[in-house]
């Protein structure tokens, strides 16, 4: 059986990469966690103070800095993951903060930004062999994918889940403040010029709102089988 592309697209906080990383490990393919690369332009945006005090990007300067952002992949054997590393350091941990989270929208909105970064996911992605998880993997970065997959739930759960996530980590925030950064986020994603987010029009959508974690892997790994099994 030939290998394929998974697009998985979607909302903030729908488990996205929990599935995708799962999904690619039980396939043996390569992980890809779009979301990362930009939320590690984003960090690189803060720490280079390419943000003003109104908090807007100062999008010519951070076009003109691209070229010196480098990004990678590195494999974690100890926890079976790959981590992102910004020029050349780990920046796992801070690119999860919800201080980046309120500015990868905004910076995943910059034409030059997405334009650097999918010609990066495509590369990575030529032999298939690949689940990767974004906003316009279905869309733009792969089109003719063979399995697309679009997640979504209510802004509520989405919010509740983030929510755990970042007090598990021992971030201090308050529900109210992460689901404004949820709506926001889904403001963003969803208006802006550049490849927004929408569900391909051949992607099965995926509302995971009342769902374990074991549903949602046994029915998108179902999926994942039928697809393959028709391949040559």
């Amino acid at each position: 059986m030939g290998k394929i592309t998974i697009a998985i697209d979607g909302h903030s906080s729908t488990g996205k990469s929990t599935i995708a990383k799962r999904l690619a490990k039980t396939l043996g393919y390569i992980y890809v966690d779009t979301g990362a690369m930009y939320r590690a332009v984003s960090l690189y945006a803060l720490n280079h103070g390419l943000i003003d005090a109104e908090g807007e990007i100062e999008v010519a300067a951070l076009v003109q800095k691209l070229p010196e952002i480098k990004l990678k992949f590195v494999p974690n054997t100890d926890l079976g993951i790959s981590e992102m590393h910004l020029n050349g350091e780990n920046v796992e941990r801070e690119i999860r903060s919800m201080k980046v989270s309120g500015y990868v929208s905004k910076v995943a909105a910059i034409k030059e930004v997405r334009e650097m970064l999918v010609g990066i996911q495509q590369e990575m992605g030529k032999d298939k062999g690949i689940v990767m998880d974004g906003r316009d993997i279905g869309t733009v970065v792969f089109p003719d994918a063979e399995l697309k997959l679009f997640m979504t739930a209510s802004p509520e759960t989405r919010a509740a889940r983030r929510y755990k996530e970042l007090l598990d980590k021992g971030e201090e925030v308050t529900y109210e403040e992460v689901l404004k950064n949820v709506q926001e986020r889904d403001r963003i994603d969803s208006t802006r010029t550049v490849s927004p987010l929408k569900k391909a029009k051949d992607a099965i959508e995926f509302d995971n709102g009342d769902m374990g974690l074991e549903e949602q892997f046994e029915r998108i790994y179902d999926f994942s089988q039928r697809v393959i099994a028709k391949q040559k």
